[in-house]
C-alpha cells in the first residue's frame, strides 16, 4: 500500500498541507487527524486526499482559536460550515470577553508603568523640598477606622475590593486626630475614584475639596515619616500657617503588588492642608 501513488508520507504530506511532522503525529496521537494506513510493520504514517481536507479544517480551526476538544467536538458533529455557525457563535462571545479583560489588564499594566516611572524618577532626582500647593477637588472611597496605623492594609484591601474597577490613582489615608496615637488612630483609608459611585456599607464615596497645602515628599521606611512630619510643622510655624485637618498621605512608592520593595526607597507625601485665612 504505501507504493499506492495516493498515499503520502508524513513528510511529504507534512509539505502539502503546512503542519509539521511533529504536530501531525500529535494530531493523530489525540484523535483528530488519523492517517489513512500505518504501515504494520515499520509504524510509518501514510495519508490521503482525505486527510488533507480535514488538515485544513484543523488549521483553519487552529488560526480562529479554537481548542483542541472544541475541534474534536466539531468534526465529529458538523458536516457543513451551517452546522458549524453556532460554534462559530460560541466562540467569537469568548473572544470578545476575552478581548475586554485584556483590555483591562492592559489598562492596569499602563496605570502601574506610570506610577512606577513616575516614583522612579522622583526618587532618583533626590529633590525633596517642602512646598506650598493647591490640591485638586477628588473623589474618594474611604474606609474610617480606628486602631493602629498598621492595620490601615486592612481597609485599603477592604475598599479596593469592594470599588475594584473604580480606582485611579494611588491611595492615600487621612489623619483626623493631630497628634500621634497608639492604639486608637482615627484614619481613613482612600482611593481616588475616576467619577462619583454609590457608597458602598462602610465604604464611603464623596469628594475632597480643593485646598491649599504644605507638602513634602518623604523617602524612606514609614516609623521615621516623623522626621518629615517635623521638618513640615517647623516650616509652617515660620510662615505662620494654621493646619487643617485631616492631614494627608499620599503612597507615591511603596509595598508593590507583585513584590514588597526596598522601604527605603518608598515615597510618601505628606500634606498639611492650610487654614483659609
Amino acid at each position: 500500500m504505501p507504493d499506492d501513488p495516493q498515499l503520502f508520507s508524513i513528510g511529504e504530506f507534512s509539505q502539502i498541507c503546512g503542519l509539521s511532522v511533529k504536530t501531525l503525529r500529535f494530531y493523530h496521537e489525540k484523535g483528530l487527524l488519523k492517517p489513512a494506513h500505518v504501515d504494520a510493520g515499520t509504524d510509518y504514517r501514510y495519508y490521503d486526499a482525505a486527510c488533507l481536507d480535514r488538515a485544513r479544517i484543523i488549521a483553519r480551526l487552529r488560526e480562529l482559536q479554537f481548542s483542541l476538544d472544541d475541534i474534536a467536538r466539531i468534526l465529529t458533529e458538523c458536516s457543513d460550515e451551517s452546522d458549524l455557525l453556532g460554534a462559530l457563535r460560541r466562540q467569537q462571545r469568548a473572544i470578545t470577553e476575552r478581548m475586554r479583560a485584556d483590555r483591562k489588564v492592559a489598562k492596569a499594566l499602563e496605570d502601574m508603568i506610570i506610577q512606577e516611572a513616575e516614583a522612579a524618577h522622583l526618587a532618583d532626582s533626590g529633590r525633596f523640598t517642602i512646598e506650598e500647593k493647591s490640591l485638586e477637588s477628588m473623589i474618594i472611597a474611604g474606609l474610617r477606622m480606628k486602631g493602629r496605623y498598621e492595620e490601615c492594609g486592612r481597609g485599603f484591601s477592604t475598599v479596593a475590593r469592594m470599588m475594584g474597577r473604580h480606582l485611579s490613582g494611588r491611595p492615600l489615608c487621612l489623619y483626623y486626630d493631630g497628634e500621634y496615637r497608639e492604639e486608637d488612630a482615627d484614619f481613613e483609608t482612600c482611593f481616588p475614584l475616576r467619577r462619583e459611585e454609590p457608597s458602598r456599607d462602610a465604604v464611603c464615596v464623596r469628594t475632597l475639596p480643593r485646598q491649599r497645602c504644605l507638602s513634602l515628599v518623604h523617602q524612606g521606611p514609614y516609623p521615621q515619616l516623623g522626621r518629615s512630619y517635623r521638618k513640615l510643622l517647623v516650616e509652617a510655624k515660620r510662615r505662620g500657617l494654621a493646619i487643617q485637618l485631616p492631614t494627608r498621605e499620599v503612597y507615591l512608592k511603596g509595598p508593590g503588588v507583585i513584590f514588597k520593595g526596598n522601604p527605603k526607597r518608598y515615597l510618601t507625601e505628606i500634606q498639611l492642608p492650610l487654614v483659609e485665612s
